[in-house]
């Protein structure tokens, strides 16, 4: 579970560096994307879909690592509750309006909604 701090910061930040790890358990180069705070959980979308690298790679081991807000965390992705993909649209209108319409609309697509990541921080492991 995210701590109140850890939600706050990382759905506060602009943006988030996300990687995955490649089958070797090695990671790959940092991309940086927007992430959006839903109630206690984070979410990332591809804007392009599944033909974006960085998302192919989060579904080959469904792990990673963040960087946002000042928060660095290994974490495991999952997929959200379909119910959810409307708040979520409503949370990334919100949150990134400023940048205009040809950058957001694109985030509320059905190819972008089809790829969205729910991520959570990793449990330690023993």
């Amino acid at each position: 579970m995210w701590t109140g701090e850890e939600l706050e910061k990382i759905g506060e930040a602009e943006e988030l560096q996300i990687q995955s790890f490649r089958r070797d358990g090695t990671l790959r180069k940092p991309v940086t994307i927007w992430v959006v705070r839903v109630g206690d959980d984070l979410y990332v979308r591809s804007g392009y879909g599944l033909d974006a690298a960085w998302f192919r790679g989060t579904q080959l081991r469904r792990e990673g690592h963040i960087k946002a807000g000042g928060i660095d965390k290994d974490v495991v992705f999952d997929a959200p509750d379909p119910a959810l993909h409307d708040r979520i649209d409503a949370a990334y209108r919100q949150k990134y309006r400023r940048h205009g319409a040809q950058y957001v609309d694109p985030m509320m697509a059905p190819e972008a909604r089809a790829v969205t990541i729910k991520f959570l921080p990793r449990p330690p492991t023993a």
